[in-house]
């Protein structure tokens, strides 16, 4: 028996129902203020949120810009084309999941059930291409080429058809009016990307699963603007994804025009003479490998002097942009990127690089004269040079005396050159420089070499200026592997090697003579070269070059100018570019151009030319021309090409004659020329997007013959 009272018992009894009444109330206590705080407080903005998880999103695409040449003619634009789709919620509905309805489809259209199933199914991380990225709600598009007893057919047994439309929609269309692709210029379109979605989610131009967005070329540049605002409808569905209703709906905003200074008609003949160019080269013998020349590759450009705007640019080889318009193929992809391609992809105009040759000694004019050099004093224009021990010979070994610098661009004599080159090689110190000036050097840099020129096009490559500071970074990158395959005695790349492990962070005399005549390890691009070109012509402003010159409205309301900009001035005085303008003038008149500008109207169309040919070691020569008028500039390279009046300078002269309306006896014809002035004003565009656009008008193209005895 205890021995605790009966009253203390009963206390302790008390105390426990007390502390779990306590508890219960507390407990009670904060359920009842959670559920105030999410039904009461924040009540608005959680029923927000269950209402959102019962609402979906279809998207309407917009309606792409188009690009449009300077007249209006549309680069790219969009068609209209019967796209037939499958809704894969209705599809979810049935009982088979569609099966029966994909299988009809599928033998309407010509194609296999599984390539059917595949369009719709939902993209993953484990699911290949083909699969839909866009939402699930939406429709899902099966092919853009049904014909229209196809879609007639869907439509007129639409019984056998549950959930699949077959409807006009628009398509992505590159015309290529004039026969002008413009491919590498353009670019293409492809699928966005999850971590696209992701990165722009937060900007001012979030991406939807549906958009299309531009991968290269203006598509990519102007795509902001081009890609327009997609339309959002919102519906109200129940658990099992049945729509219960209609939501708030966003309409979509067609994409904005880009309007280019391309001119399609020029184009059309810039793309035409280059590949014909080529095609000749491949013709033609050369003697020093005993072989054709292999043309592989080339590129022209097209550009305004006076303001940098691009009318034309063209590069080889090239492809047809509407090969990515909805998909492409694994096998047409292997044909533009695989190692046999010689890669299209690939503009040349801003991404290929080589060595100038001879195109370059304007700069080396420039140069001499800012280290103090008179440009009509007299310099030896011998067959030969010698550097230490080393010759090197001018072209054809020709030798004309003492000339003045002018005479030495005429002629491109090279020794002339090498004698300025050395001179301030020695100045600088040699071998042991003190302080050195490197005017050659410097003055490539000030005529913008070695960085972009700011072209609104993706991907531009820099070149390369080989001055001091870029040996020292090259010697040390490459030096373990000079000194591991480097043979005092052995071949000539493994004596190469040798030397170059021991002094490759030097500027060597022969660095510098190469150097000076666009050899050696120079590299510029075709656009680099055509906006040089353009600043002597204009009075020495460089511009970067530009394609787009305004963004319009699809009703043609609004307008944004893409106005010139430049970035820079060349570092001559107004005497030595008149001086070297000059001596330009005299290479087309008589010089070494001066057989391609036969029967040019010289006095009422001056022309100014430079030829160059660049040897590049394991390669044929490299052709390059630049030229200029008072209106435009035209630089053309043909990689393994030969020379540069042989191989380049017909067809440039070709376009020339196109330009300006000249025909073979150099009779002006102004109602024949194609563009005998920039184009001023911009295309009109009305209320409904209808745009008036200019005709193309069929180009003056002269047959050339090469004359006998004629000089490259």
């Amino acid at each position: 028996m205890s021995n605790i009272p009966e009253t203390g018992r009963t206390t302790r009894v008390t105390v426990r129902l007390v502390a779990i009444q306590i508890l219960v109330f507390s407990l009670l206590l904060t359920l009842g203020g959670r559920l105030w705080y999410l039904q009461i407080r924040n009540g608005d903005e959680y029923a927000a949120e269950a209402s959102g998880n019962h609402v979906q999103q279809v998207v309407d695409p917009a309606v792409r810009g188009s690009i449009l040449d300077a007249r209006g003619v549309p680069l790219a634009d969009n068609e209209t084309r019967l796209v037939v789709s499958a809704s894969r919620t209705a599809l979810m509905k049935m009982d088979d999941e569609g099966k029966a309805v994909l299988t009809r489809l599928a033998h309407v259209l010509g194609m296999s059930y599984t390539d059917v199933k595949n369009k719709v199914r939902l993209c993953d991380a484990k699911t290949p291409q083909p699969c839909w990225n866009g939402s699930p709600f939406q429709p899902i598009p099966i092919t853009d080429e049904a014909t229209t007893q196809q879609a007639l057919k869907i439509r007129e047994s639409s019984e056998d058809f549950p959930g699949i439309s077959a409807e006009p929609t628009a398509v992505r269309r590159y015309p290529a009016p004039a026969k002008a692709a413009t491919s590498q210029v353009l670019g293409y379109l492809s699928p966005v990307t999850d971590e696209e979605i992701k990165k722009a989610e937060h900007t001012n131009s979030p991406f939807l699963r549906s958009d299309m967005v531009g991968r290269s070329g203006l598509e990519r540049t102007y795509d902001s603007a081009l890609r327009g605002k997609a339309g959002v409808t919102r519906y109200q569905v129940d658990n099992l994804g049945r729509v219960m209703g209609k939501a708030k709906s966003d309409p979509a905003r067609p994409g904005d025009n880009v309007v280019t200074s391309i001119d399609a008609r020029v184009q059309g003949v810039a793309e035409q003479q280059l590949h014909q160019a080529m095609v000749e080269a491949r013709k033609q013998h050369d003697r020093n490998t005993g072989t054709n020349y292999k043309a592989d590759a080339g590129a022209v450009v097209v550009m305004e002097a006076k303001t940098g705007r691009v009318v034309a640019m063209a590069s080889q080889p090239d492809y047809d942009p509407n090969a990515w318009v909805g998909g492409i193929s694994a096998k047409d992809y292997e044909k533009l990127t695989g190692k046999k391609s010689n890669y299209p992809l690939l503009n040349r105009a801003i991404q290929g690089q080589a060595a100038p040759g001879s195109i370059f000694k304007v700069i080396s004019s420039s140069a001499a004269v800012n280290a103090g050099y008179d440009f009509n004093g007299r310099y030896n224009c011998s067959s030969s040079y010698n550097v230490g021990g080393q010759v090197f010979k001018n072209f054809e070994s020709e030798s004309h005396g003492a000339i003045t610098l002018g005479r030495a661009l005429e002629v491109s004599c090279d020794t002339v050159f090498y004698d300025l080159a050395y001179k301030q090689w020695l100045k600088d110190g040699g071998n042991k420089p003190k302080d050195p000036k490197d005017w050659f050097y410097k003055t490539a840099h000030q005529f913008g070499l070695g960085k972009e020129t700011g072209i609104d096009l993706p991907n531009e490559v820099k070149g390369r200026v080989p001055d001091r500071q870029w040996k020292k970074d090259f010697w040390k990158a490459n030096k373990d592997s000079w000194c591991k395959t480097g043979k005092k005695g052995g071949s000539y790349v493994q004596r190469l090697a040798y030397e170059s492990c021991l002094e490759g962070m030097k500027m060597r005399a022969g660095d510098s003579v190469n150097y000076s005549i666009g050899q050696g390890d120079t590299l510029v691009t075709p656009i680099q070269m055509a906006t040089i070109y353009g600043a002597i012509a204009n009075g020495g402003t460089m511009y970067d070059p530009t394609i787009g010159k305004a963004i319009i409205s699809a009703n043609g309301k609004k307008v944004r100018d893409i106005a010139p900009q430049a970035h820079g001035k060349l570092p001559d005085t107004p005497k030595t570019l008149k001086q070297i303008d000059k001596a330009l003038a005299g290479v087309a008149t008589r010089g070494t151009a001066a057989w391609r500008f036969q029967n040019w109207p010289q006095k009422q169309i001056p022309m100014h030319a430079k030829t160059g040919t660049a040897e590049v070691y394991g390669k044929q020569t490299t052709s390059w021309f630049a030229t200029y008028t008072k209106e435009y500039t035209i630089v053309m390279t043909i990689a393994q090409g030969g020379t540069g009046s042989g191989a380049s300078g017909p067809a440039v002269r070709k376009i020339y004659d196109a330009l300006y309306g000249v025909d073979a006896k150099g009779k002006i014809h102004k109602g024949k020329a194609l563009l005998p002035k920039p184009q001023a004003s911009l295309p009109r565009i009305d209320r409904d997007g209808n745009i008036t656009a200019g005709k193309l008008t069929k180009p003056i193209i002269n047959d050339e013959k090469k004359p006998e005895g004629a000089v490259q």
